[in-house]
């Protein structure tokens, strides 16, 4: 049988080879969840850059398990916003707050 390749491993692929547009997607994704509030998105998203950063390396700096991320990033995941907040850290970002123009 063959093995066809995942939206996932395509995404992670490419920001491996183009890492330089990390920066504006992380941005990008959280921009879309606070716009429509998808979290399985999200967590899909962060959890294809945790692959191209490397989960234990993403893990160790967040002082979690490895086990721990994968878990918090899962299509089933409900992370406290503490472990978002250090996995995010992890990967050189920073969660910030915006005023809303209503």
């Amino acid at each position: 049988m063959a093995k066809h390749t995942t939206l996932d491993e395509l995404e992670g692929t490419y920001f491996q080879d183009h890492s330089e547009e990390v920066d504006s997607y992380i941005k990008l994704i959280f921009e879309d969840y606070a716009k429509d509030g998808d979290t399985g998105a999200l967590l899909s998203s962060l959890r294809v850059l945790s692959r191209v950063k490397g989960v234990s390396k993403i893990a160790q700096e967040a002082g979690l398990s490895r086990m721990g991320v994968q878990k918090a990033l899962s299509e089933d995941g409900n992370p406290k916003l503490a472990s978002i907040n250090a996995i995010v850290h992890a990967m050189g970002y920073r969660l910030s707050l915006e005023k809303l123009n209503v």
